[in-house]
């Protein structure tokens, strides 16, 4: 039996255009605005638990020719120090610097002058998709597949699957490949029968 389950097909590129919103319009609409260079903000610093879209945003900057630097907050001395050296680099020559980490700049025990600089750029707070707006993009990507999804199966997917966005949607679609298979609606006994198989693996 083929693996179904999770990583069924390649995931779709992180872009811009594809990071669901939620409730962090402001710093989608800044990021645009720099990959588009319709700003003068060089630099753009990025906190929020894991799981509130920082990667999505950070791939997706680097297709933009953004300098990237995620997880700050596990940098060494030697590590701050050089992203301190590339972010007055940066500086100079009117690059783009978009670095991203588990809390705001001045909380994480960085070095004054690294936590200085970043702080003087754009800084957001990422905010998890909630319960409604997770659902709302499952359906919306069910929408975009031609898939006819149930809102129980919804339901389900947020009660007890993993509730990162990249779980659910690899769920959906692994769904909707053994819908095509078994020529079959998708229902949540299919979807109970599908993680059992993925189980058994």
């Amino acid at each position: 039996m083929k693996q179904l389950l999770l990583d069924i097909k390649p995931a779709s590129p992180a872009t811009l255009d594809n990071f669901i919103v939620g409730r962090n319009a402001e710093a989608l609409a800044s990021l645009s605005a720099a990959a588009q260079h319709r700003t003068q903000s060089q630099f753009i610093y990025l906190w929020g638990a894991s799981g509130s879209g920082k990667s999505h945003l950070l791939t997706a900057c680097q297709a933009q020719n953004f300098t990237v630097v995620d997880d700050v907050h596990l940098l060494d001395n030697v590590a701050q120090i050089a992203l301190f050296n590339q972010y007055n680099q940066l500086k100079e020559n009117n690059g783009r610097l978009l670095t991203a980490g588990l809390h705001a700049p001045t909380q994480m025990g960085l070095r004054d002058d690294l936590a200085t600089r970043l702080a003087w750029g754009l800084v957001y707070q990422l905010e998890p998709l909630n319960d409604a707006e997770k659902s709302l993009a499952l359906k919306n990507h069910a929408i975009e597949r031609g898939i006819r999804l149930p809102n129980e199966v919804v339901d389900y997917c947020l009660r007890y699957l993993r509730r990162d966005l990249s779980t659910l949607m690899a769920t959906l679609d692994a769904l909707d490949e053994w819908s095509l298979t078994t020529k079959k609606p998708v229902t949540v006994p299919m979807l109970r029968h599908l993680l059992q198989l993925n189980l058994e693996i």
